[in-house]
């Protein structure tokens, strides 16, 4: 049944909440001081807040509903690379030439890392999969943005189809601490994107060199970025521009770590792994964060239909699919306190291996962080 424009509107307005953090980057940018607290506070705190005053979010919208009803959640994806790019290097101008101490430079940047990864990088993630040019385009300009254009390769190529697996580095191992899954990831991601790339394009025997690898765009895009930041901010422009796609990057593998902490496809022999599941990814029904971060949070269905946007994305019930006890606002801060996160999470990652794998009774081979699963 389709809706009327004006019910599509109301529908879609609460996901809109990212256009929040323009003004409150700028607030940070002109006043600095405390004010450079504005981002981080309004990102993780406040949708914090609000989802215990807003509760869960369980309903699901009909797959079936046509792209003219979903046209309101479509529009902020689109326009936001637009306006992150105009944001981004405006305020990066205006840093340049204030009369902010370096603290309040590194605070603004900060701020506008979190903006780019927390806003930018997901939405980046749902046009990427998405089957028109221009949503694909805006993706890698996203992408390109955070200086970690090689994401898309890694993603689409290597973790959708390895997810769970040692093949996907960015399954977080149980017991494995963010910050060396951090440490670990960053080359390990890029390798993989690269191999991925490699292989596609000897199938089609052509050499890794050939225009057709992306990573020929993906320099491109980000060597426009920088000359960009340099041209508007001279080395220090480069500098916090360098510093705030850190930033964002950071925020991109904290989701990473939090989204499969310690669930494993099970390993059935030759090298050969279960087809992935709904229970082979933390979810959270958090209604004020999964406005944030448009749905991101419903993750095992995304993995179930990886093309499906995100306002018709479906949850599942515990039954099917893990459950985290908080928004990934709140889960993302606590992965930063290795001794929480653990004391928190194995149990639930045991919970979740007697609950979905009885038979299997030593996971010894699971549970190593260097060689995380039998091959």
């Amino acid at each position: 049944m389709s809706h009327t424009p004006i019910s599509s509107l109301k529908r879609a307005l609460p996901f809109w909440a990212s256009l929040g953090l323009i003004p409150v980057t700028w607030i940070a940018a002109l006043n600095g001081g405390w004010a450079i607290l504005a981002v981080p506070l309004y990102t993780w705190l406040l949708f914090s807040i609000l989802d215990v005053f807003c509760g869960f979010d369980t309903a699901n919208q009909n797959i079936e509903t046509p792209d003219q009803d979903l046209f309101w959640y479509r529009l902020i994806t689109l326009i936001w690379a637009p306006i992150q790019a105009i944001t981004v290097f405006a305020i990066l101008a205006y840093l340049t030439k204030s009369n902010h101490a370096w603290w309040e430079l590194i605070g603004v940047a900060f701020g506008l890392g979190i903006m780019v990864g927390t806003i930018g990088i997901v939405y980046a993630h749902e046009l990427m999969h998405q089957p028109t040019r221009l949503e694909r385009a805006f993706a890698d300009i996203l992408m390109a943005m955070a200086l970690y254009s090689h994401f898309r390769s890694e993603h689409m190529l290597v973790h959708h189809r390895y997810v769970g697996t040692p093949k996907d580095a960015v399954t977080a191992r149980y017991n494995e601490n963010f910050h060396s899954f951090f440490v670990r990831v960053l080359p390990q991601s890029f390798r993989s994107a690269w191999h991925a790339e490699a292989q596609r394009l000897t199938k089609r025997n052509r050499p890794v060199w050939h225009r057709s690898n992306p990573f020929w765009k993906y320099a491109a895009l980000q060597t426009t970025t920088l000359a960009l930041a340099f041209a508007i901010g001279g080395w220090t422009g480069l500098a916090l521009y360098l510093y705030l796609a850190l930033v964002a990057i950071w925020q991109l593998e904290l989701v990473n770590y939090v989204e499969h902490y310690g669930l494993t496809r099970k390993h059935l022999g030759h090298g050969k792994y279960e087809h992935q599941m709904p229970h082979h990814s933390w979810n959270a029904d958090h209604r004020a964060s999964n406005w944030l971060l448009i749905n991101l949070q419903r993750h095992s269905d995304h993995h179930v239909r990886p093309d499906r946007r995100f306002p018709i994305l479906q949850t599942y019930g515990e039954e099917k699919a893990p459950q985290l006890p908080y928004g990934y606002s709140v889960m993302t801060t606590m992965a930063l306190i290795p001794p929480l996160w653990l004391r928190r999470m194995n149990p639930r990652v045991r919970h979740w291996r007697k609950q979905h794998y009885p038979e299997i009774t030593d996971w010894s081979a699971y549970n190593s962080a260097t060689n995380p699963m039998p091959r």
